[in-house]
């Protein structure tokens, strides 16, 4: 480590306390988007539809309606009833992971007028757990524009929970924009039977446009890497505030974190130091790990790890399942976390 980086503190021995009203005020753009608009995002000429789609959105907030996006519901299903002009009340950005989704949401935050929020599905699912449903519908009614990011409909208690606050949301006004590295056809795809929500899944999806974004991974585009690993992670560690722990430790310590807190586990952090990393060997595990980076990714907290390569700790049998694009994400993320400057 170098000699004028102070001695390293451990993630273990961080435990966050959140309250709601934290929770609440956390529901802005991470920092690495704090600026992001319609103008930085740079689409990719070899594939059309990001410039349609980030043009697509910039007319949807501009407008205060979906009129201008695609006729297609949030699943892909076709409607069974038009909704009245001007009925939908949100768009749906489809496509892999790396496109530029995010940079898009993150962009119609800061375009839109009024009173508006952004966070990740999980964040707004921990809101409910911490203020009840009525209470998170209270807080934000009145809202002109909410943000989702990651969508996701692993467990189908969120996905009944996510439904009735969309519907309560739009009935009173409130436009929804939402990401998802899923097809909207397979949320929940391997993970429960979505068919058993047929009805929650398409009254959701009438308030939707469906924005399909095709590309290539930026993350990835230059070069093909994998992610870097260091043979001594102390002496790799940056100056600035870092911190140094085995990996199994941290793995083991996510299981006693609530995923909503995972913002302020992180939270100041320069880097993060893990010796030892190796491959998943429990599916819960690996999911934990999958939050921890997505906070990591979105605070740009650099990775000095030793061991497996961290894009290479997911087996193929966990890769073959139904988090598939989960795992995949979260490997492209570690390959700029761990070769960051």
């Amino acid at each position: 480590m170098p000699e004028h980086a102070s001695a390293p503190s451990h993630l273990v021995d961080r435990d966050p306390q959140v309250t709601p009203q934290q929770m609440a005020a956390a529901l802005v753009p991470p920092p690495q988007f704090a600026d992001a608009s319609f103008e930085s995002y740079r689409p990719d000429p070899d594939y059309p539809s990001q410039a349609e789609v980030r043009d697509t959105v910039a007319a949807f907030v501009a407008s205060g309606a979906g009129a201008a996006a695609p006729r297609r519901g949030l699943f892909g299903r076709r409607r069974s009833a038009a909704p009245e002009a001007g009925a939908k009340s949100g768009v749906y950005l489809d496509g892999g992971f790396g496109v530029g989704k995010t940079h898009l949401l993150a962009a119609a935050y800061h375009a839109a007028s009024g009173r508006k929020t952004f966070g990740t599905f999980i964040e707004y699912t921990a809101l409910v757990g911490a203020l009840g449903f009525q209470g998170t519908v209270d807080l934000l009614r009145g809202t002109a524009l909410v943000c989702i990011d990651e969508f996701e409909l692993d467990d189908p208690g969120d996905t009944m929970m996510m439904t009735r606050l969309i519907k309560e949301l739009s009935e009173t006004g409130t436009r929804f924009a939402a990401t998802s590295n899923t097809p909207p056809g397979a949320l929940g795809e391997g993970r429960f039977a979505a068919q058993d929500f047929l009805r929650e899944i398409q009254a959701m999806s009438d308030r939707f446009d469906t924005l399909r974004i095709d590309g290539l991974d930026y993350r990835r585009r230059a070069v093909d890497e994998s992610a870097a690993v260091v043979p001594d992670v102390a002496a790799a560690l940056p100056a600035g505030a870092v911190t140094l722990d085995d990996f199994d430790a941290v793995v083991a310590h996510l299981g006693t974190v609530h995923p909503s807190k995972y913002v302020a586990l992180v939270e100041g952090l320069d880097a993060v130091g893990l010796t030892d990393a190796r491959p998943f060997t429990d599916q819960t595990d690996a999911l934990r790990w999958v939050a921890l980076v997505d906070r990591l990714y979105d605070a740009q907290v650099r990775i000095v790890a030793s061991g497996t390569p961290l894009d290479a700790v997911y087996p193929q049998s966990m890769l073959d399942g139904g988090y598939r694009k989960k795992y995949l994400r979260a490997a492209s993320r570690v390959v700029a976390l761990t070769r960051a400057a």
